[in-house]
C-alpha cells in the first residue's frame, strides 16, 4: 500500500489518477463493488450534500480491505473538535489508512441550522499543522503519543476563485505541512499556470508538492456546476460524450505537463455517480 507522495508522477514518472467516490446513504456493503475503479487512489468524499452518509475513513478502510486498492479519505473540520479529529486519525492509523485530505466543509444552510450545529473548533490549515505534529508524536495538548502517526496530508485548492488568495492560502497550507493538493475542476490549463505563478510570487519558490488537477466528467442530463464553461455545455447539448470531452481535456493536461489528475465521475440527478464513465476515461487515458 502506498502514500500519495509515493505514487504521484513526481516519484513514479508516470501519470497518476485519484478518483472521487461518494459514500452511500446506507450501510449496504454492495457499495464496495462500485469502488472497483482502476485508479491509483480512490478518494472517499466527506458527507456530500451535507447528508448523512457512511463515514469516509471507515469506507476507505473497507474498500482497501475488500479490493486491496489504495485509498484517501476526506475529513472536514466543520463537524468535530480537536479531540474528535485527532482520535479519528489514530483510528485511521489502526485501520492502516495512509492518506487524508483536509477540508473545511460547506457551511450548513438556513434549513439545516435549526437541527444541526457546526463545531468549527479548528480550521483546515490549523488541522494540517496538528497532523504534522501527530506525525512527530505530539497531540493537540502538546502531550506525547505512545507512537507517532504516519499519515500523508492532503489539502485542497479552488482555482476558480481569486487566484492570489488561493495561492496565499496554499503557501500557508504547505508551511503547515500539506504534502499534496487536489483542486476543483479546471477546464483551461492556463488556470494552473496562473496559480503556480502566483504561488511562486508569494512564497519566493516553486510549489514543491504534487498537485492533482480536477478533471470533471459530465453528462448531458446530469448535474452541471456553474463553473462549467458555456462552450462545454453546448458540446454536451449537441450530443458529444462527456467521456470524450474529459479525454480531450486530459490530453491538454498531459501536453502541458499536468501529469496528476483528480478524476470526478458524473453526478446524476438524485446524486448517483456514473463510475463506468470514470472507468472508460481511465482505460482510454493509457493510450494517450
Amino acid at each position: 500500500m502506498a502514500k500519495v507522495t509515493e505514487k504521484c508522477f513526481e516519484e513514479s514518472g508516470r501519470p497518476c489518477f485519484i478518483c472521487d467516490f461518494s459514500p452511500p446513504r446506507s450501510g449496504d456493503g454492495l457499495v464496495l463493488q462500485n469502488a472497483d475503479i482502476p485508479a491509483d487512489f480512490i478518494s472517499i468524499a466527506y458527507n456530500p450534500g451535507r447528508a448523512v452518509r457512511v463515514n469516509s475513513a471507515m469506507l476507505a478502510a473497507a474498500i482497501k480491505q475488500h479490493s486491496g486498492m489504495d485509498t484517501i479519505f476526506t475529513l472536514a473540520t466543520r463537524d468535530m473538535n480537536k479531540l474528535a479529529l485527532q482520535s479519528q486519525m489514530l483510528g485511521a492509523q489502526v485501520l492502516d489508512l495512509e492518506n487524508v485530505v483536509v477540508v473545511q466543509g460547506d457551511p450548513f444552510g438556513q434549513r439545516d441550522q435549526g437541527v444541526v450545529k457546526e463545531v468549527g473548533d479548528t480550521h483546515p490549515t490549523q488541522f494540517i499543522a496538528a497532523l504534522r505534529a501527530m506525525n512527530q508524536g505530539i497531540d493537540f495538548r502538546g502531550s506525547q503519543l505512545r507512537s507517532p502517526t504516519s499519515i500523508c496530508i492532503g489539502a485542497t485548492a479552488d482555482l476558480g476563485r481569486d487566484t492570489d488568495q488561493e495561492a496565499a492560502l496554499a503557501v500557508r497550507k504547505v508551511e503547515a505541512g500539506a504534502e499534496f493538493f487536489m483542486t476543483q475542476p479546471i477546464f483551461d490549463v492556463a488556470e494552473a499556470d496562473k496559480f503556480l505563478d502566483s504561488y511562486r510570487s508569494k512564497s519566493g519558490t516553486d510549489l514543491s508538492v504534487p498537485v492533482f488537477y480536477g478533471l470533471q466528467i459530465m453528462e448531458k442530463d446530469g448535474v452541471i456546476f456553474s463553473s462549467v464553461p458555456e462552450s462545454v455545455r453546448e458540446e454536451l447539448e449537441k450530443g458529444r460524450s462527456g467521456v470524450e470531452i474529459a479525454l480531450e481535456l486530459y490530453r491538454r493536461f498531459r501536453e502541458h505537463g499536468l501529469n496528476n489528475a483528480y478524476l470526478m465521475p458524473p453526478i446524476r440527478r438524485g446524486g448517483a455517480r456514473n463510475y463506468e464513465a470514470a472507468q472508460q476515461v481511465l482505460a482510454a487515458s493509457k493510450s494517450l
